[in-house]
């Protein structure tokens, strides 16, 4: 059975198809976050620290860490500031090093530069997951090289010199080139997490049901575990957390095994928890039981991320320590 370990300092998240549904928080990410990215420009870090705790708080299990920004206000003394390539370098090992300071989960290292990636490998403690490696030849040679040197696992995103293709058949063609070219490095199966590209429902009628045979054809014929942007598939339809809440339980029924995504929202997360119970991946329901416990505070009028918070506290909390050898 293909599993995929992701370590921290002193915790091990295994994302398979026989574990939990491996929540990866998504919040991290100056990408549309203008206040955020000022925030950072301005050398303060405070809304990522409250991200991070949320999010672990809330039931995430790994956190996806985005330094995709640039300081246009610093252009003025130097313009390379515009330049992502000089900024997310130096951005990512800061932000780690905060993030490092006040949680314990997994990371997952998310830029388009690799300088970046790289820092943010060296700064990592453990075995962090690699966001991301797609099937264009300058990336597969210029990614995997650091996926081996760093002994991690990576996620392969479906789409490839020709952009991304609305023919599932020709994204799956694309994963399972960057499986082989993967293995042309001694990089094994189970280390690659493919993302088969979730598309909105409300531009392509079929996103959907697409995703559904993707991911059964990806764990059925390549054996991989797969992830996505959960959100994607709500884009730009009303009630989009209804809409989450239902593709999730279904996307996890079909064979998928994690998804970035945000977990400060209390429908997804419920849709989560209920769909690991029916799969047989929550022993005793005990996670659905706490769950309940966080859902009655919430009625009572605390936010999720509180009760969450108050419930890890109280014992209801999942974690797995990392075993030592």
């Amino acid at each position: 059975m293909t599993r995929t370990v992701i370590e921290s300092k002193s915790k091990t998240v295994t994302i398979g198809f026989d574990e939990p549904f491996c929540v990866i928080g998504e919040r991290i990410n100056p990408t549309g976050r203008k206040k955020l990215a000022r925030e950072l420009e301005a050398g303060d870090f405070s809304t990522v620290e409250k991200d991070a705790l949320e999010q672990v708080a809330c039931g995430a299990m790994v956190l996806d860490v985005n330094s995709g920004a640039v300081f246009t206000n610093k252009m003025a003394e130097d313009p390379r500031y515009a330049d992502n390539n000089f900024v997310e370098p130096m951005l990512m090992k800061e932000l780690i090093t905060r993030i490092q300071a006040i949680v314990d989960v997994p990371l997952c290292i998310d830029s388009s530069v690799p300088g970046a990636l790289e820092n943010g490998l060296e700064m990592a403690e453990g075995r962090p997951l690699l966001n991301s490696v797609t099937g264009e030849e300058e990336r597969l040679e210029t990614i995997l090289p650091l996926v081996k040197k760093y002994n991690v696992p990576v996620v392969a995103i479906s789409n490839d010199d020709t952009g991304i293709s609305e023919d599932p058949d020709v994204r799956f063609a694309v994963a399972k080139k960057i499986v082989e070219r993967a293995a042309d490095f001694g990089i094994p199966a189970h280390d690659i997490v493919v993302d088969p590209l979730v598309m909105p429902v409300g531009a392509m009628a079929s996103a959907g049901l697409q995703v559904f045979t993707l991911v059964r054809r990806l764990r059925d014929e390549l054996g991989v575990n797969t992830t996505c942007g959960a959100s994607n598939i709500s884009f730009g339809l009303p009630n989009r957390h209804g809409v989450n809440a239902a593709f999730l339980p279904m996307a996890i029924g079909a064979g998928m095994t994690s998804a970035i995504m945000n977990p400060v929202r209390s429908v997804e997360m419920e849709a989560i928890r209920a769909a690991n119970m029916l799969m047989n991946h929550d022993p005793n329901g005990a996670a659905w039981i706490g769950l309940a416990k966080v859902l009655d505070a919430v009625k009572e009028g605390a936010s999720f991320a509180d009760a969450s918070k108050a419930a890890a506290a109280a014992g209801t909390g999942r974690g797995r320590r990392r075993r030592r050898g």
